[in-house]
């Protein structure tokens, strides 16, 4: 099975390929659940994505950040990136 990025890299090629398909990924956005529409229509397109993922992916890097200063980060950030909304401006 695909991680989370192989299954998001092969999704962002399929949709620059297909206008329709790029149109269906941003109009998740307005979904009455955004993220689990995404999540389904990606595995439509045979591109796995969990919402657990997902959402743990950009904490996962945030939490990265806090571990790798020296000593550590005492004031964790406020937010962390935004995996799907990042993923949908790159398109």
């Amino acid at each position: 099975m695909p991680t989370l990025f192989e299954s998001l890299d092969q999704l962002e090629a399929l949709a620059k390929r297909d206008p329709e398909l790029r149109q269906k990924l941003l109009d998740t956005r307005h979904a009455k659940d955004p993220l689990d529409a995404f999540c389904t229509l990606a595995a439509e397109q045979g591109c796995p994505v969990s919402l657990g993922e997902l959402v743990a992916s950009g904490q996962e890097y945030s939490d990265n950040q806090c571990k790798s200063t020296n000593g550590g980060n005492p004031s964790p950030y406020k937010y962390f990136d935004d995996t799907y909304e990042n993923f949908l401006n790159s398109l």
